[in-house]
C-alpha cells in the first residue's frame, strides 16, 4: 500500500495539491488519480505542494513533469512548492529545478505576476 496522503484544496483560483509520505512507484497512482481530478476542471493554476514529502523516486518526477507538461499544453500555470533537501536534490540532479516554477506559498500565485 502507498505511504503517500493527498489532499486537495483551492485558494481562490489557485488549487493546491498537497503531499505527504513517499512519492515513489507505490504511490504514483494515486497522484496521478488526483491529478486527473483536478485537470479536469481547467484551472488556472495548479500546484503541487511537495513540504511533507520524505522520499521522492524517479517515478514520482515523472509525474510532476508529465503534469507540468500537461499544464504548459493547456496554457495553465504549473508550480510546485519545494520538499525537503533530500527531495530538492531529485530535481538538482536532473536539472529540473532549472525548468520548473517553484513558490514559497501557493497563496502568492492568486495575484498576478
Amino acid at each position: 500500500m502507498a505511504n503517500l496522503r493527498i489532499d486537495i484544496r483551492t485558494d481562490e483560483t489557485v488549487h493546491v495539491i498537497e503531499l505527504a509520505g513517499d512519492l515513489d512507484l507505490a504511490g504514483v497512482q494515486r497522484l496521478e488519480e488526483a491529478l486527473a481530478d483536478v485537470e479536469s476542471g481547467r484551472p488556472a493554476t495548479l500546484v503541487i505542494d511537495l513540504r511533507g514529502v520524505g522520499f521522492m523516486d524517479s517515478s514520482g518526477l515523472r509525474s510532476v513533469i508529465m503534469a507540468a507538461q500537461r499544464a504548459e499544453e493547456d496554457a495553465r500555470r504549473f508550480a510546485l512548492v519545494p520538499g525537503k533537501k533530500q527531495v530538492m536534490r531529485v530535481f538538482e540532479i536532473t536539472r529540473m529545478e532549472e525548468r520548473l516554477e517553484f513558490v514559497d506559498d501557493p497563496a502568492s500565485l492568486a495575484r498576478p505576476r
